[in-house]
């Protein structure tokens, strides 16, 4: 029963310590996660920059699961090089080494003090940038109890036959203990954690040094396996990031179990303190990890992609973004318009998917409608960097225009996509759940103004492609009728609200959120006729012209 004891109470600070770990990560992201971001991207003018950007970051976050991810996704979309990103990530890695450092200080007197403080002050503030900076602050006030209660619940481990049996097999077996550490490291999605818990087995004599220091071996390479899967679906440039840094650890991981014994030998005698021999260890090994790997970047660059080489999916076949062509900015324009042309018809989609979930239920219709806001968001991003990487010096000005032009209606189905995502997906979710139903004559009102829309989705289709001036006068002349739609839809809905009828009364709050949403949309979808209508002298600054305006050209 004592044993069975002893096994909760570790497993409840373990378990207290990663959630700790993740406050502090998700309340720095929430405070300063823009800022973080700017910060990696700007930081990767050279790799020492680089490798300084990383590993600030991480001492912010606590996490450098979160800063490679957040890398490697930014090298997936071309924002910054494969190489400068793998030294953020090396970088991220010694952040990492100093916060165990740190925490492994004889500081745990004020986590009482930091649990206060991250409380009140997340209660208090009325912003998400204070409400995320208490959480974070309650993170490392939460850190420090569990450390401290860690500290309490392995000194009896040092009695029990079990944990000695545990322990001498896999001090027996090195390459079992780099695993198990490795596994350890994975679940919890902190390689901190692990050395930290493996810091006070040392310290509480339960692990010989040799062994202490093959499980730091293993919590570095578990580490870089859960950013290696969360980039698994991001594109080429992002999945090579992440097994790079995967390959690193690797390598590192295997020279330091084989060369455990000396290691060892030498730390224990350079260090009086066991407990922070560890964190030590940990801290050498990514700064020899640094030192040996940031002037080897593009050789490993060149084996990253050796490993991972590009994809040849269905995604990578439909797109249009030919990288050949830069060269030639009419190509390269002409690829990139049709790209646009392929995210509005997956905004088509998502008005349809979402049409179908209002007039029935349908459980899969948040999964279908999140994979293709995805895809509209992935094209818009791609199309944006892609059309950057122009230059707009040796561009002539009606290239200029139509460069602006393709991706000011990227942006504008980009935000489509947000509202039926966020706005009409979440309504039929709400209709489902609470199982309601619109009366016959709203639903016909609905539909009606659906339909109305995606006829819109294919005319702005139209007139981006052809620039016809007549398509774009009938585009900017249906988002007037779709309003008119929107103002009798609502006025015949409030004359059912006022007779009462249960169903437009429970329905009422969701009727009209469509309505306005369906004319945000049209909105939207009608910016494409003004540049058109604008050139040709079709618009004032606030309204269309007569028809009888003669169109300029």
């Amino acid at each position: 029963m004592t044993s069975t004891i002893q096994l909760i109470d570790l497993l409840g600070a373990g378990a207290l310590l990663i959630w700790g770990l993740r406050l502090i990560k998700t309340g720095v992201l929430s405070a300063f996660g823009a800022s973080l971001r700017q910060w990696i991207r700007k930081g990767t003018g050279n790799r020492i920059v680089a490798a300084g950007s990383g590993f600030l970051a991480t001492l912010a976050m606590q996490s450098s699961t979160a800063t490679a991810v957040i890398t490697a996704s930014f090298a997936g979309r071309s924002i910054i090089e494969p190489k400068m990103g793998q030294a953020v990530m090396l970088g991220a890695n010694v952040g990492t080494a100093v916060a165990a450092l740190v925490l492994s200080l004889d500081v745990h007197w004020f986590g009482s003090a930091m649990v206060l403080i991250g409380v009140v002050t997340s209660l208090r503030s009325r912003f998400a940038r204070g409400k995320g900076l208490g959480r974070s602050i309650l993170g490392l006030g939460l850190m420090l109890l569990s450390l401290k209660l860690l500290g309490s619940v392995t000194d009896p481990l040092r009695q029990s036959d079990i944990v000695i049996g545990l322990l001498k097999a896999l001090g027996d077996a090195p390459l079992l203990a780099l695993l198990v550490a490795s596994m350890l490291a994975f679940i919890s999605s902190s390689s901190l954690a692990v050395v930290l818990f493996v810091s006070l087995l040392l310290g509480s004599g339960v692990v010989p040094t040799p062994l202490a220091v093959v499980l730091v071996a293993g919590a570095n390479l578990g580490g870089a396996v859960p950013p290696w899967l969360a980039v698994s679906g991001e594109g080429t440039e992002a999945r090579r990031l992440a097994a790079a840094n995967l390959l690193v650890r690797l390598l590192g991981a295997t020279v330091l179990t084989i060369l455990a014994t000396p290691v060892a030998s030498t730390a224990g005698r350079l260090i009086s303190e066991p407990s922070m021999l560890a964190v030590v260890v940990h801290f050498g090994f990514n700064v020899c990890l640094l030192l040996t790997f940031l002037p080897l970047l593009t050789p490993v660059n060149r084996i990253a992609n050796l490993l991972v080489p590009a994809s040849r999916g269905a995604g990578q076949q439909n797109s249009y973004l030919d990288e050949t062509v830069l060269g030639s900015p009419s190509l390269a324009l002409a690829g990139a318009a049709r790209e646009a042309l392929r995210v509005g018809d997956f905004v088509n989609q998502m008005l349809e998917v979402s049409l179908e979930g209002l007039r029935k239920t349908d459980p899969a219709l948040k999964g279908e409608l999140a994979y293709l806001e995805d895809k509209v968001d992935t094209s818009h991003e791609a199309i944006k960097f892609y059309l950057a990487k122009l230059d707009r010096d040796t561009m002539g000005e009606d290239d200029r225009r139509r460069s602006d032009e393709i991706v000011s209606y990227a942006i504008n189905l980009e935000h489509i996509g947000d509202i039926v995502h966020r706005g009409l997906c979440e309504q039929a979710l709400k209709k489902s759940s609470r199982h309601l139903s619109f009366s016959a004559e709203g639903m016909a009102e609905i539909s009606t103004l659906y339909a109305r829309t995606l006829n819109n989705v294919q005319l702005a289709q139209s007139v981006f492609l052809t620039r016809d001036p007549d398509l774009a006068r009938r585009l900017a002349e249906a988002k007037v009728e779709v309003r008119l739609l929107e103002a009798a839809s609502s006025m015949q809905h409030l004359q059912r609200v006022r007779e009462k009828r249960s169903e437009t009364l429970e329905t009422s709050a969701m009727h009209l959120d469509i309505l306005r949403d369906l004319k945000r949309i049209n909105a939207h979808l009608a910016s494409v006729a003004v540049s058109v209508l604008e050139e040709r002298g079709g618009t004032s600054a606030s309204r269309l012209l007569p028809d009888h305006t003669p169109l300029a050209g």
